[in-house]
């Protein structure tokens, strides 16, 4: 039965409303993210309790994540913003009609209006909205920086889901029919998925500068520079630059330097010469501190982390997986996740895959183990619903309706479920699995895997751990 996405974000929005309390309503792939002046006293639990609803995460800066699952996210989002924008119609269009009856209506109020400010400056008459206007609080602290990684990498989600599958689609395909694979279609599919690979530098500085209060296309011109083949023609004391140096990192802090310093001159650059001396101004000041400054940052930067995960990996082996595979759900919870992306995309500039995407992917594995024994052992008929349309979500990695829905509201079945996905990760990790691309886990992430079979081990492992260690120890009592 289809979703009423317009019931779902009307019943939303009654709880988070006014608009005026609506400061920002955007969606991920599985969530609706509301930035509110003020959370409604109860506004989470409320919001729990309407169907279509599968969990509320709370986040600083009175923000709320309303997780809806996947596919849903999306619909939910456009139905909230059409109600925002109805909402901002209408009014307008009561404004409107108000100043037609303004002439006559200050004939009669004017006495009234005169006690209505007297009253109001009133020693004996405190001001009543102080909750709406409450200044926010600023934007220095680590969970914001976190935010704003996010909203920078969750717009490149389909491409690196897209680019991903296709890549890994047409690796299996020169494996298995490599007479095929030479065909016109599947080298034009090849392309195709390294696309993400290709425009990542461009999309990065656009969305960069974006989130910054820059002019995208400036910040996509910066991201396009730092990768230009162009750059290696070209030498300093001696040594040749380096295209695509620094790597990812480079390209968020070279778009990040020129959102800054463009906001800073359209302050001093009278209004008449802006457009043709900022982007000037901005584009030379940043390429040249970039190439001098910013690309040698990045690389140190990139250098450090490819260390760091090495030698983790490398001296913990699989301890370093179980940890890491067993943690990874509770720091998707508190929103954490995101900082992660840009460094998967650096060590798949460096290494050319990515070691720890598999690793933590084990963790959906280890709720779908949990959430089988669950099916299996619990009487609900509403939970056992919940579970055999969250399992096949779960098979493909999309694992928040089984986290919300399922694991985490019973409680011990989430604790069981993280210790499945860290039996996976050891796996994982002994076997020394990488991943080529980003955005994709589950069953569809061995094919963008470097041990297919290693992968598949590993998830097992998951699905076991989990399942058995429910049966065990996790089933709820009632």
């Amino acid at each position: 039965m289809a979703k009423d996405y317009r019931k779902l974000a009307e019943e939303i929005f009654a709880v988070v409303g006014p608009k005026e309390n609506i400061i920002t309503a955007a969606n991920c792939m599985t969530r609706l993210r509301l930035t509110l002046r003020t959370v409604p006293e109860g506004a989470p639990e409320r919001l729990k309790k309407i169907a279509g609803v599968l969990g509320v995460l709370k986040g600083e800066d009175d923000e709320l994540q309303v997780v809806v699952g996947p596919g849903h996210a999306q619909r939910t989002g456009d139905e909230f913003r059409g109600l925002l924008a109805e909402a901002a119609a209408s009014q307008e269009g009561a404004a409107g009609t108000d100043s037609v009856g303004q002439e006559q209506s200050d004939k009669t109020d004017s006495s009234e209006n005169k006690d209505l400010l007297n009253d109001k400056f009133s020693p004996e008459r405190p001001e009543k909205h102080e909750t709406i206007d409450k200044p926010k609080k600023p934007d220095t602290s680590f969970h914001r920086s976190i935010k704003r990684m996010g909203n920078i990498f969750l717009p490149l989600i389909p491409l690196f889901v897209g680019c991903g599958l296709l890549s890994g689609l047409t690796m299996v395909m020169r494996t298995v029919y490599p007479q095929l694979a030479e065909g016109a279609v599947m080298r034009l599919l090849g392309i195709l998925g390294s696309m993400a690979g290709a425009s990542l530098s461009i999309l990065t500085g656009v969305l960069t500068a974006k989130e910054f209060g820059g002019s995208p296309m400036l910040g996509g011109a910066l991201g396009a520079f730092l990768s230009s083949p162009a750059l290696a023609q070209i030498s300093l004391d001696g040594e040749a630059l380096q295209p695509g140096r620094g790597g990812i990192i480079a390209v968020l802090l070279v778009a990040f330097f020129g959102a800054e310093l463009e906001k800073r001159l359209r302050k001093i650059i009278p209004g008449y010469f802006d457009l043709i001396f900022t982007p000037v101004l901005t584009l030379t000041v940043s390429g040249l501190a970039a190439v001098f400054i910013l690309q040698p940052v990045g690389g140190l930067m990139s250098k450090g982390i490819y260390h760091g995960v090495t030698a983790l990996l490398s001296q913990g082996g699989a301890v370093t997986g179980f940890i890491a595979g067993g943690l990874w759900l509770p720091v998707v919870m508190l929103g954490l996740h995101h900082i992660l992306t840009p460094i998967h995309m650096e060590l798949i500039n460096l290494l050319g895959a990515t070691p720890l995407l598999p690793i933590l992917s084990m963790a959906g594995a280890g709720q779908v183990g949990a959430s089988m024994a669950l099916y299996l052992r619990m009487k609900d008929d509403g939970l056992r619903q919940r579970i055999a349309a969250g399992l096949p979500l779960g098979f493909m990695g999309i694992g928040e309706p089984l986290i919300y829905g399922v694991t985490l509201p019973l409680g011990r079945p989430f604790v069981t479920a993280c210790l499945g996905g860290a039996c996976g990760g050891a796996v994982i990790a002994a076997c020394g699995v990488g991943s080529v691309a980003v955005g994709v886990s589950g069953l569809p992430g061995a094919l963008i895997t470097t041990d297919l079979v290693g992968y598949l081990m590993g998830t097992a492992t998951a699905y076991a751990a989990g399942f058995l260690l429910t049966m065990a120890f996790g089933v709820p009592k009632k």
